[in-house]
């Protein structure tokens, strides 16, 4: 191994945050990775945990360690940055195990790597004898092997950082599932121009990022001044693809459906239609048409025969209320999904109300505007026609949904363990859209730069298979907008 070769000893909040922080630490072996069997005791205390994201990663770290080869090791085995510090009197009764973990890198281009995990397993801790608090005994006995083997300590739990550092021990913190400054995160792009616009050499665009061109002209008298034209283009393979969207919502769009009304409107609604699209993330505040246009892509990819059906999901998270989850709720599961699809719900009768305008054959479909009764016979004979049903994502797993248009709303509710649920039972053909509004978040174990929205936006900065945009423009009301900005 490499003479520059480091050592890190992990804590458990360190792989609770991914397992996959083994392979990025570990950067393919060049340095040294470690737990202690305290680690492996929480993470085994942790794993029976269906409810939370916690549980979930230890049980992610318990499904690589079962496939992985592992055997006991003596210490002058032990990789050489851990040899050459360890005190031999304080580590003479400790026992050693070493773990080749499998990470499959094959979706991100790579090839299956083997990773070595070192256990470091002692019987007796001495730091059990003279602690006398209430709480923390277990990051005392892991800060104890940490300067017994001179090894970093990584934590992302900021007290354990603090005591380790108190006692000389170097610290650094993970957090690989957290967002910097998500509010920042943007794919939309102006640029100005004289004669033809040029695609953009300067910032590295990635493939549906939104690019609008401003025209600018020099008058007579020297001063630069806008014309005001405008051009609208996607970056896709580092070339330009134009959108007319005057063509493309003008006369030839189907009246049945309900036109996007501003720029961004249509560049979402062009981007979810695109052939070559196939995952689209939306961050926008209440009222900026999200689940609206969303469903509005959905009903022309089915009348166009693109996908056999609509699959709308929300995830069930309410404001804490526990009382008010899904399983407390009265009637069956239809029913109980009923509460949470009101988005939908809402869209859907939009939309019938702007068909019933439209044509004869439209009024003859939807049935009344003042009994509630034929108002939901028309609600669910839309539902039927364009095949729109409604699943709850817990329902998902062990499912392959194929030639569909999913919307997946109110993901910033969602733990990344969730979203990757959801985007692993996707199939053959279909198109996964995925919306929330980071600034609403009710799930008490998430926040606003740590939740499987902004990851999902975070990534699709840096990737050619994820389109992203954010809808900034509330267009509900003058209320609602003032209460998006304002609270």
């Amino acid at each position: 191994m490499s003479d520059i070769q480091k050592c890190y000893l992990l804590d458990t909040s360190v792989i609770l945050d991914d397992p996959n922080n083994i392979l990025r630490i570990s950067q393919e072996n060049t340095n040294a990775v470690v737990i202690t069997n305290i680690v492996l005791a929480e993470l085994n205390s942790k794993k029976d945990d269906i409810r939370s994201e916690a549980g979930y990663m230890a049980r992610e770290f318990f499904r690589l360690a079962d496939v992985a080869f592992g055997e006991p090791i003596a210490a002058i085995e032990l990789p050489k940055c851990i040899l050459d510090a360890l005190d031999p009197v304080q580590s003479k009764n400790d026992r050693y195990y070493r773990l080749d973990l499998k990470f499959d890198r094959s979706l991100h281009g790579g090839e299956e790597v083997l990773i070595e995990l070192i256990i470091v397993h002692r019987e007796h801790y001495r730091i059990s004898a003279s602690f006398s608090e209430p709480k923390g005994m277990n990051d005392a006995k892991i800060a104890e092997i940490a300067d017994d083997y001179d090894l970093t300590l990584l934590t992302n739990d900021m007290s354990f950082r603090i005591a380790a550092e108190i006692q000389g021990i170097p610290t650094q913190n993970i957090r690989n599932s957290s967002v910097e400054s998500p509010e920042s995160i943007d794919f939309n792009y102006t640029y100005t121009y004289t004669e033809t616009p040029e695609f953009p050499t300067d910032v590295e665009h990635h493939n549906f990022n939104q690019l609008t061109f401003v025209q600018k002209a020099i008058s007579s008298s020297n001063e630069t001044y806008e014309t005001g034209i405008q051009r609208h283009a996607f970056s896709f393979n580092s070339q330009l693809e134009w959108c007319d969207f005057d063509r493309r919502f003008g006369e030839h769009f189907d009246e049945n459906f309900v036109r996007p009304l501003n720029v961004e409107q249509k560049f979402y609604y062009s981007m979810m239609t695109h052939p070559q699209n196939y995952v689209t993330v939306v961050a926008g505040s209440t009222g900026s048409g999200k689940t609206l246009v969303a469903l509005q892509a959905g009903l022309e990819l089915v009348s166009e025969g693109i996908v056999e059906g609509i699959v709308y999901a929300r995830n069930t998270v309410t404001s804490n209320d526990q009382q008010s989850e899904l399983g407390f709720r009265k009637g069956d599961e239809e029913q109980k999904m009923g509460y949470f699809m009101y988005p939908l719900y809402s869209a859907v009768n939009f939309t019938i109300e702007h068909q019933s305008k439209r044509s004869i054959d439209a009024r003859v479909e939807y049935t009344g505007n003042t009994n509630s009764v034929k108002r939901e016979n028309a609600t669910e004979l839309f539902m039927k026609k364009y095949n729109i049903e409604v699943m709850d994502i817990a329902h998902m797993r062990g499912t392959t949904i194929s030639r569909k248009f999913v919307i997946i709303d109110e993901a910033q509710n969602m733990t990344n363990a969730t979203l990757k649920l959801i985007g692993t039972r996707m199939g053959e053909e279909t198109r996964l859209v995925v919306m929330g509004d980071p600034g609403q978040i009710d799930h008490p174990f998430l926040s606003k730069r740590r939740n499987a929205l902004v990851t999902l936006l975070n990534k699709a900065q840096h990737s050619d298979f994820i389109a992203g945009i954010q809808l900034r423009h509330t267009i509900r009301s003058q209320v609602a907008e003032w209460f998006d900005k304002n609270f």
